[in-house]
């Protein structure tokens, strides 16, 4: 698996947001047994850069805590039947399946995680592992798709111990 981080702007961490990233990746990608090596892409920004991105692909000009960019178009939320016969999926190079992008706004991981009374890690896991779901074709459009996806964020961060402590 490969995960590229790309940082653009100033932040701290009390933790290695980097591994973090990786085993929340690996994490989603094992409970929902995906069959291929992966590649995911990271952008962490501010509150102006994921205003930017979120106005120009979904015209809402305003910040958001995390935006998921998925490179697939799934038959059924985590069916990956189809990826086999697509080469188009593949990186070349690695044959890896370029899974998608996460966006994430540090300013807001930190307040979220203020007003929802955890840590900054468990926001940053959160919304890892909300986006991931998104790149794995799940959505909470209606109440069932919600409450399947909140499930399955909760059960990736159990299994990594990550609690709203």
């Amino acid at each position: 698996m490969t995960v590229f981080i790309e940082s653009e702007c100033e932040f701290s961490f009390d933790f290695d947001y980097e591994k973090v990233a990786n085993d929340v990746i690996n994490t989603a990608m094992d409970l929902l047994k995906f069959p291929f090596e992966a590649e995911v892409s990271i952008t962490i920004t501010d509150n102006d850069g994921i205003q930017s991105i979120n106005k120009e692909f979904r015209n809402i000009d305003a910040p958001t805590d995390v935006l998921s960019f998925p490179m697939i178009e799934y038959e059924a939320p985590g069916v990956f039947d189809a990826i086999e016969s697509n080469d188009d999926l593949f990186n070349p190079e690695t044959g890896e399946v370029i899974l998608g992008d996460i966006v994430l706004s540090v300013p807001r991981i930190i307040s979220q995680a203020e007003e929802y009374g955890h840590s900054v890690l468990r926001e940053y896991a959160f919304l890892i592992a909300h986006s991931m779901l998104h790149l794995f074709g799940f959505d909470h459009m209606t109440e069932a798709e919600a409450s399947i996806m909140e499930e399955k964020q909760r059960e990736i961060l159990g299994l990594l111990n990550i609690s709203r402590d």
